[in-house]
């Protein structure tokens, strides 16, 4: 996926820049826009689950329902997303954005640009997904 002009200078700021004025408002400023989105489409779907009317068919209402759970796991989903949006927002607060919940280290501008509520670098992401599938294997799972 090729870069936007903004982004690309972002990638192109010195190491010593790392989370600046102008990167932290880049990514609050996103941040505030996909945690409209997804308000915006959790608000959808409540209205669309509110306003549907019982069907006596059933074929009608067996489809209606599996809409419906369709529906709730991509607004569970959301949820869960807007909470990380809300966390990465008072990580901008607080000084802590774009840094390593793990390590320290930078997560990275490309990262954060490809996942701007990334709360791990890469190296401690791939750690942790890791240790989820030995975990998952040992329980007879994977």
């Amino acid at each position: 996926m090729p870069y936007s002009a903004e982004e690309a200078r972002l990638i192109a700021m010195p190491d010593e820049d790392y989370m600046n004025a102008e990167q932290l408002d880049f990514f609050r400023q996103r941040l505030l826009e996909e945690k409209a989105q997804v308000e915006d489409h959790l608000r959808e779907v409540r209205t669309a689950i509110a306003s549907h009317e019982r069907d006596s068919d059933e074929l009608d209402q067996a489809a209606f329902e599996e809409e419906l759970r369709l529906q709730l796991r991509q607004a569970d989903r959301e949820t869960r997303l807007l909470a990380n949006i809300v966390e990465a927002l008072r990580r901008i607060d607080s000084g802590d954005y774009g840094y390593c919940e793990e390590t320290g280290e930078p997560i990275g501008i490309p990262r954060l640009l490809l996942r701007p509520t990334a709360r791990l670098c890469l190296e401690a992401k791939e750690r942790q997904e890791q240790q989820e599938h030995h975990y998952r294997k040992a329980r007879g799972e994977g």
